[in-house]
């Protein structure tokens, strides 16, 4: 019997088990296409899976990997064949259905993504699910009429994977855009991205007043809590900011007073189950507005066999930009 080197979570006495296993094919779950997969990334959400610090795994065993990219081997789906590079995010992949860290996935064809012409199984993943979050978020702000003549836009979790593509998709359309670190020494990285300003993520860490003083037009918010009050607070007549993470809470202790006093909306951004229509849309626009000379500094790369290293890393804090997983190829 076929086997394949992947990545499995286990329940154990102790909570659970991680480690690197030869998994056997015949064990894969249902799906009309299987992928060859060459590269995976580590987000936020496989930090937790990986460590264990929030119930993201809801499937035993589970193989981790919200995400991945590679080449159709077989499929039944009439949309793909093999030999066609595709690119998936989201769909529970790595939380109910096996994901993306192993050498093979089976997969539904529904949930994959053609890799535009023009981007490499590496480069996708180097974009990774946190880049395709992070162009979402920019289309949810243009959809709303924000234009970089309108002011400034402010970045949260400014050097991590979301917040740095964001930084650059943002810097490329011409925004005046503020970068938001608790990590002051990746001052320079970010500028390099194309932030125009460095500001302490501890000026919006705490309480938020019901509304302060507006500071910019739009924002892209990872944090959550605190955090997303504070921008909303702060926002300008009629912008708006686009939520897409949690790392500070899921909570959100603020006012209503931005929306009824000055109309700024928020934006909510799913990228799990967004649909199929948006997420292309999505891709194709990374593959045309994105400076990709700037993934080699977003993106540090590690083996597949070492990934349950990085889980700790990302919920610490500590990762500049995406963790690029090489899983085969």
């Amino acid at each position: 019997m076929a086997t394949f080197k992947a990545i499995l979570i286990e329940k154990a006495d102790a909570g659970q088990k991680v480690g690197l296993v030869d998994f056997d094919e015949t064990q894969l779950m249902e799906g009309d296409v299987t992928v060859r997969v060459e590269w995976s990334t580590v987000n936020y959400k496989d930090g937790l899976a990986l460590t264990g610090k929030a119930p993201v795994v809801r499937r035993w065993p589970m193989i981790p990997g919200i995400d991945f990219a590679g080449t159709v081997e077989n499929s039944s789906h009439k949309e793909f064949k093999p030999g066609d590079a595709v690119v998936l995010n989201g769909f529970g992949v790595g939380e109910t259905h096996l994901g993306g860290y192993a050498e093979v996935a089976r997969v539904k064809g529904e949930w994959l993504v053609p890799l535009p012409k023009g981007i490499s199984a590496k480069e996708a993943m180097e974009i990774g699910t946190a880049g395709y979050t992070a162009m979402l978020a920019v289309m949810a702000l243009e959809r709303h009429g924000i234009t970089p003549d309108r002011g400034p836009v402010v970045v949260t979790g400014a050097a991590g994977g979301v917040g740095s593509v964001a930084i650059a998709l943002l810097a490329k359309q011409g925004f005046h855009v503020i970068a938001a670190t608790g990590r002051a020494q990746e001052s320079d990285y970010l500028k390099s991205l194309g932030a125009a300003e460095i500001i302490d993520r501890a000026e919006l860490s705490g309480p938020a007043k019901p509304l302060g003083k507006e500071r910019w037009v739009a924002g892209v918010d990872s944090a959550g809590s605190h955090t997303l009050a504070n921008l909303l607070s702060m926002t300008k007549y009629g912008g708006a900011v686009a939520a897409c993470g949690l790392a500070q809470g899921l909570d959100l202790p603020g006012s209503v007073a931005p929306f009824i006093l000055r109309g700024v909306s928020l934006l909510g951004i799913d990228s799990v189950y967004c649909p199929q229509a948006l997420r292309r849309e999505a891709w194709k626009r990374l593959a045309s507005d994105l400076d990709r000379n700037k993934l080699s500094e977003i993106a540090t790369e590690m083996p597949l066999a070492k990934v349950t290293e990085a889980g700790p890393e990302i919920l610490a804090g500590k990762v500049r930009g995406r963790i690029l997983v090489r899983v085969g190829g």
